[in-house]
């Protein structure tokens, strides 16, 4: 399931960085991808919570590391 929801996760970051070549690997934080900033990091998680149908809290949002981390979280609530 997390593999699913990982190349889900990566055509939205495509979609929103307009960029088809962004491949993810957990450990991806803002620093590693070209244009992720305040602005793009609202938008990518406004992306997910439409595509995924769920809702992240402020503190989830906050608590993000890392790509992998915000995976888990999508996975844990798909599965509730």
């Amino acid at each position: 399931m997390q593999e699913q929801i990982k190349q889900e996760v990566q055509a939205i970051f495509r979609k929103v960085f307009l960029n088809p070549e962004i491949i993810l690997l957990d450990k991806n934080t803002a620093d590693d991808i070209d244009g992720w900033d305040s602005l793009t990091h609202l938008e990518l998680i406004t992306e997910m919570e439409t595509h995924f149908n769920l809702h992240f809290t402020f503190d989830e949002v906050m608590s993000f590391e890392n790509v992998g981390q915000m995976i888990y979280c999508i996975s844990k609530k798909l599965v509730k």
